[in-house]
Order: C-alpha cells, then sequence, then structure tokens
C-alpha cells in the first residue's frame, strides 16, 4: 500500500546514506522542506546540497544549506559528477522532461553512485486528472480536498508526469540504457487521502487497493520508489 512507500522513504534514504557510506550527497527539488534537518548533515557529516529550480522556495529552507539554484532538467544544466548520492521525494512529477532529468541526475554521480526517486505515478485517477485539469482548476480541487495544506511551506506547482511510471518493463529498459543498473523498483497501491471527504469512494478504492497489492499490476500503482545506480 502507498503508506508503506511514504513511510519506507525517509528510513531508506538514511540506511543507504550510513551503510554505503555515502558522503556528498545532493537532494533534487527539495527546496522549502529538505529531508535532513541541518543538525543531521552536521551529525553525519554529510556534503549536502540542496537543488532546486525555485530560488524563492529555496529562501524558505533553513539556514546553513548549500544551495543551487537550476533546472534539473534543462540541457544546458553544468553540474559536477562526482556526488555520492544523488535524491528527490515528490519531484519527478514536476520535470518537463522526464529523460533529461535522469540523465542529468546521472551526470551528478561519481562512477557507482547512487539515485533515488519516490513519485506518483501514472495511470492512477487522480493523477490523471491533475495532469488534465487546467491548473487553476487542479489548485482549486487541491484545496477542497486538503482544505488545511500549508500553502506556503507546501506549494502546489504543475505536475506533468513524464516518464513518471510503475515498475514495468518498458520503464526498466528506458532507464538501463541512460546507464543506470535498476536495483529496485517498487510500485505502490492506493490514493486514499485524497478520497477523505467522499467516504463510499474511500471504500471501495481501499478494496481495489488491497486486492492489487496481492495481485499487483506494473500500469495501475500510484506510486513508485526507484533505486538506481551508475553503472
Amino acid at each position: 500500500m502507498s503508506d508503506v512507500g511514504w513511510g519506507s522513504f525517509a528510513p531508506l534514504t538514511r540506511a543507504l546514506i550510513k551503510e554505503r557510506d555515502l558522503r556528498r550527497v545532493i537532494e533534487i527539488g527539495g527546496g522549502a522542506n529538505p529531508s535532513f534537518p541541518p543538525e543531521e548533515v552536521r551529525a553525519l557529516d554529510l556534503d549536502y546540497t540542496l537543488l532546486d529550480i525555485s530560488q524563492a522556495e529555496l529562501d524558505k529552507a533553513p539556514p546553513g544549506y548549500k544551495t543551487v539554484c537550476a533546472d534539473i532538467a534543462s540541457p544546458e544544466l553544468q553540474l559536477d559528477g562526482e556526488h555520492d548520492f544523488a535524491f528527490s521525494h515528490m519531484l519527478a512529477e514536476h520535470v518537463r522532461d522526464g529523460e533529461t532529468f535522469h540523465r542529468n541526475v546521472w551526470r551528478l554521480l561519481r562512477p557507482g553512485g547512487y539515485a533515488l526517486h519516490f513519485f506518483p505515478t501514472l495511470w492512477a485517477p487522480p493523477f490523471v486528472v491533475n495532469r488534465l485539469l487546467p491548473e487553476s482548476a487542479a489548485d482549486t480541487l487541491l484545496r477542497w480536498i486538503a482544505p488545511r495544506r500549508d500553502r506556503y511551506r507546501q506549494a502546489k506547482f504543475p505536475a506533468r508526469y513524464d516518464w513518471c511510471r510503475g515498475p514495468t518493463k518498458a520503464q526498466i529498459v528506458r532507464l538501463e540504457g541512460l546507464g543506470y543498473r535498476v536495483e529496485a523498483y517498487e510500485g505502490f497501491f492506493g490514493h486514499e487521502r485524497y478520497y477523505q471527504r467522499l467516504p463510499l469512494i474511500r471504500k471501495l478504492h481501499r478494496m481495489g487497493s488491497r486486492y492489487l497489492s496481492h495481485h499487483p499490476i506494473p500500469d495501475l500503482t500510484s506510486f513508485a520508489m526507484v533505486l538506481l545506480r551508475k553503472s
């Protein structure tokens, strides 16, 4: 279920850093909400960089971070390739070009370096709707679904879902074609939080998600997490 995926991302990130001695780390799209607080960065002795397309979002982060304002999906991105670990959480769905995104992450890494990404996937119904609706309508719908959302710390950005798919054979071939080895690729089912105000739909959705968890269909995931290594 998707709650398992959400809950496992942070522990997996920390375990990878500690167990594989990954010291030079770059978080892509961390912006206002870095995954590692400054005190943990210091405790782990990390060379830690936040990369985000928005300087306004980077300015919301606590002081003390090394930051880079750049578009990770730009063909002109120029950054050194010496990072041990690059990761993103709920960022991949926002990039315009999934292939360029993954190519640029590959270029950020040293040989043998790791990349970890957690993202929503097509063809989960809420994300299909979000993709098709005009941004103003999608924003209005999100306000109704999550009225308590902190719009300052968790701003709404356009979502495109390019290359955001579950662990299909085609997606694995795509990533391996860029020079990655796919270490793990896990899909998660369910997006119940979007139906909190629709109890009957939420109940039916829960039943369907439980079925898919036992009989997985990669094209019907709601979220996915992929661990890649630069070959």
